[in-house]
Protein backbone atom coordinates (compact mmCIF):
# COMPACT_ATOMS: atom_id res chain seq x y z
CA UNK A 1 0.00 0.00 0.00
CA UNK A 2 0.93 3.77 -0.47
CA UNK A 3 2.73 4.93 2.35
CA UNK A 4 0.78 8.11 1.99
CA UNK A 5 -2.56 5.99 2.00
CA UNK A 6 -1.23 3.65 5.21
CA UNK A 7 -0.95 6.87 7.19
CA UNK A 8 -4.14 8.14 6.46
CA UNK A 9 -5.54 4.76 6.93
CA UNK A 10 -4.01 4.23 10.25
CA UNK A 11 -5.07 8.00 11.35
CA UNK A 12 -8.60 6.65 11.02
CA UNK A 13 -8.01 3.23 12.22
CA UNK A 14 -8.93 4.51 15.92
CA UNK A 15 -10.68 8.11 15.37
CA UNK A 16 -13.73 8.56 17.45
CA UNK A 17 -16.10 10.93 15.17
CA UNK A 18 -16.24 14.86 16.36
CA UNK A 19 -18.85 17.44 16.00
CA UNK A 20 -17.18 19.72 13.53
CA UNK A 21 -16.45 23.33 14.50
CA UNK A 22 -17.37 22.51 18.31
CA UNK A 23 -15.20 24.98 20.32
CA UNK A 24 -16.73 24.28 23.82
CA UNK A 25 -18.30 21.38 25.63
CA UNK A 26 -20.08 21.16 28.53
CA UNK A 27 -22.26 18.66 30.51
CA UNK A 28 -25.33 18.51 32.65
CA UNK A 29 -27.02 16.31 34.85
CA UNK A 30 -31.07 15.87 35.03
CA UNK A 31 -31.23 14.94 38.50
CA UNK A 32 -34.15 13.25 39.90
CA UNK A 33 -35.08 12.67 43.46
CA UNK A 34 -37.73 11.46 45.34
CA UNK A 35 -40.08 14.24 47.74
CA UNK A 36 -42.98 13.94 49.50
CA UNK A 37 -43.44 10.09 47.78
CA UNK A 38 -43.19 11.76 44.04
CA UNK A 39 -40.29 11.91 41.42
CA UNK A 40 -39.32 15.22 40.99
CA UNK A 41 -36.71 17.02 38.94
CA UNK A 42 -34.33 19.17 40.78
CA UNK A 43 -33.76 22.49 39.49
CA UNK A 44 -31.30 25.25 40.30
CA UNK A 45 -31.58 28.82 39.45
CA UNK A 46 -28.28 30.30 38.82
CA UNK A 47 -26.59 32.59 41.49
CA UNK A 48 -27.01 36.39 40.45
CA UNK A 49 -22.83 37.00 40.58
CA UNK A 50 -22.36 34.40 37.57
CA UNK A 51 -21.26 36.10 35.00
CA UNK A 52 -23.19 33.66 32.39
CA UNK A 53 -27.25 33.56 32.94
CA UNK A 54 -27.58 35.20 36.13
CA UNK A 55 -30.79 33.85 37.81
CA UNK A 56 -31.79 32.11 35.23
CA UNK A 57 -33.41 28.24 35.35
CA UNK A 58 -30.63 25.74 35.21
CA UNK A 59 -29.35 21.94 35.60
CA UNK A 60 -26.58 21.15 37.37
CA UNK A 61 -23.33 21.28 35.10
CA UNK A 62 -20.66 23.31 34.04
CA UNK A 63 -17.99 23.14 31.12
CA UNK A 64 -16.08 19.36 30.88
CA UNK A 65 -12.51 20.15 32.00
CA UNK A 66 -9.02 19.02 30.06
CA UNK A 67 -8.41 15.24 30.33
CA UNK A 68 -11.80 14.85 31.55
CA UNK A 69 -15.26 12.64 29.88
CA UNK A 70 -18.51 13.94 30.23
CA UNK A 71 -20.24 11.28 32.67
CA UNK A 72 -16.98 12.58 35.34
CA UNK A 73 -17.63 16.41 34.19
CA UNK A 74 -21.42 16.04 35.05
CA UNK A 75 -20.84 14.15 38.45
CA UNK A 76 -18.12 16.94 39.60
CA UNK A 77 -20.52 19.62 38.40
CA UNK A 78 -22.98 18.58 40.74
CA UNK A 79 -21.32 17.24 43.50
CA UNK A 80 -19.39 21.26 43.11
CA UNK A 81 -23.01 23.29 42.81
CA UNK A 82 -25.09 21.06 45.03
CA UNK A 83 -21.88 20.36 47.53
CA UNK A 84 -22.84 16.71 47.70
CA UNK A 85 -20.79 13.63 47.41
CA UNK A 86 -20.56 11.29 45.01
CA UNK A 87 -22.16 8.50 46.72
CA UNK A 88 -25.30 10.88 46.86
CA UNK A 89 -25.68 10.67 43.00
CA UNK A 90 -26.33 7.41 41.04
CA UNK A 91 -26.07 8.06 37.61
CA UNK A 92 -28.58 5.60 35.55
CA UNK A 93 -28.35 6.35 31.86
CA UNK A 94 -26.78 8.82 28.94
CA UNK A 95 -29.26 11.45 27.72
CA UNK A 96 -29.32 13.19 24.12
CA UNK A 97 -27.00 15.60 23.38
CA UNK A 98 -27.47 19.32 22.19
CA UNK A 99 -24.99 21.92 19.74
CA UNK A 100 -26.21 25.14 19.74
CA UNK A 101 -25.84 28.02 17.41
CA UNK A 102 -22.37 29.47 19.97
CA UNK A 103 -20.30 25.86 18.35
CA UNK A 104 -20.52 24.26 21.87
CA UNK A 105 -21.80 20.32 22.73
CA UNK A 106 -23.73 19.94 25.42
CA UNK A 107 -23.98 16.64 26.76
CA UNK A 108 -26.69 14.92 29.40
CA UNK A 109 -26.70 12.55 31.82
CA UNK A 110 -29.83 11.28 33.83
CA UNK A 111 -28.94 10.86 37.50
CA UNK A 112 -31.20 9.72 41.06
CA UNK A 113 -30.32 11.99 44.07
CA UNK A 114 -29.70 9.50 46.99
CA UNK A 115 -30.50 12.50 49.71
CA UNK A 116 -33.14 14.32 51.03
CA UNK A 117 -33.61 17.86 49.47
CA UNK A 118 -33.55 19.19 52.11
CA UNK A 119 -30.35 18.17 53.52
CA UNK A 120 -28.81 19.85 50.08
CA UNK A 121 -27.03 23.09 51.38
CA UNK A 122 -25.75 24.27 47.39
CA UNK A 123 -23.04 26.46 47.14
CA UNK A 124 -23.82 29.89 47.16
CA UNK A 125 -20.52 30.90 44.85
CA UNK A 126 -22.87 29.69 41.38
CA UNK A 127 -26.49 28.75 43.14
CA UNK A 128 -28.96 31.21 43.94
CA UNK A 129 -31.79 28.90 45.05
CA UNK A 130 -32.38 25.02 43.82
CA UNK A 131 -36.05 23.84 44.06
CA UNK A 132 -38.23 20.91 42.67
CA UNK A 133 -40.99 19.99 40.40
CA UNK A 134 -42.93 16.87 40.23
CA UNK A 135 -42.27 14.81 37.48
CA UNK A 136 -45.75 14.81 36.64
CA UNK A 137 -46.17 18.41 35.55
CA UNK A 138 -44.12 18.15 32.76
CA UNK A 139 -45.85 14.57 31.76
CA UNK A 140 -49.20 16.55 31.54
CA UNK A 141 -47.94 20.02 30.53
CA UNK A 142 -45.84 20.43 26.86
CA UNK A 143 -44.11 23.75 26.89
CA UNK A 144 -44.84 26.66 24.23
CA UNK A 145 -42.67 26.64 21.99
CA UNK A 146 -41.94 29.26 19.31
CA UNK A 147 -40.10 29.78 16.01
CA UNK A 148 -36.62 31.34 15.49
CA UNK A 149 -34.68 32.49 12.85
CA UNK A 150 -31.23 33.18 12.57
CA UNK A 151 -30.00 35.56 9.93
CA UNK A 152 -26.00 35.04 8.92
CA UNK A 153 -24.68 38.13 8.38
CA UNK A 154 -21.48 37.72 6.18
CA UNK A 155 -18.41 40.68 6.32
CA UNK A 156 -17.89 42.88 4.20
CA UNK A 157 -15.00 41.15 2.47
CA UNK A 158 -17.20 37.91 1.65
CA UNK A 159 -15.80 36.67 -1.83
CA UNK A 160 -19.67 36.45 -2.88
CA UNK A 161 -17.37 36.33 -6.66
CA UNK A 162 -16.64 32.66 -5.07
CA UNK A 163 -20.21 31.15 -4.98
CA UNK A 164 -22.74 30.40 -7.95
CA UNK A 165 -24.90 33.35 -8.17
CA UNK A 166 -23.13 35.91 -6.18
CA UNK A 167 -24.51 38.29 -4.18
CA UNK A 168 -27.92 36.89 -5.31
CA UNK A 169 -27.25 33.28 -4.05
CA UNK A 170 -29.97 31.93 -2.39
CA UNK A 171 -29.22 30.96 1.31
CA UNK A 172 -30.89 28.62 3.95
CA UNK A 173 -32.38 30.93 6.82
CA UNK A 174 -31.52 28.41 9.82
CA UNK A 175 -34.68 27.98 12.01
CA UNK A 176 -35.41 26.85 15.35
CA UNK A 177 -37.89 26.67 18.50
CA UNK A 178 -37.51 28.41 21.71
CA UNK A 179 -39.10 26.19 24.50
CA UNK A 180 -40.96 27.63 27.81
CA UNK A 181 -42.10 25.87 31.05
CA UNK A 182 -44.29 28.20 33.31
CA UNK A 183 -44.56 26.67 36.90
CA UNK A 184 -46.25 28.58 39.82
CA UNK A 185 -44.09 31.97 39.06
CA UNK A 186 -40.91 29.35 37.49
CA UNK A 187 -39.89 30.01 34.03
CA UNK A 188 -37.81 27.35 32.25
CA UNK A 189 -36.68 28.51 28.66
CA UNK A 190 -33.76 28.36 26.22
CA UNK A 191 -31.67 25.34 26.02
CA UNK A 192 -32.92 23.79 29.70
CA UNK A 193 -36.50 23.58 28.39
CA UNK A 194 -34.94 22.03 25.36
CA UNK A 195 -33.19 19.04 26.99
CA UNK A 196 -35.89 18.67 29.73
CA UNK A 197 -38.53 18.49 26.76
CA UNK A 198 -36.09 15.56 24.94
CA UNK A 199 -35.96 13.95 28.49
CA UNK A 200 -39.37 13.68 29.01
CA UNK A 201 -40.25 12.82 25.22
CA UNK A 202 -37.75 9.83 25.98
CA UNK A 203 -39.57 8.53 29.32
CA UNK A 204 -43.43 9.61 28.32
Amino acid sequence: MDRELFTIKEKFRHKKPRAIDVRSAYSVLIPLIKRDNEVHILFEKRALSLKNQPGEISFPGGGIERGENSRDAAIRETCEELLINKRDLSIIGKGDFLVNPYSAIIYSYVGILNIEFDAISPSKEEVESIFTIPLDFFKINKPKSYKTKINLIREDSFPYELIPNGRNYKWKRAEGEMDFYVYKDIVIWGFTAKMLRNFIKNVY
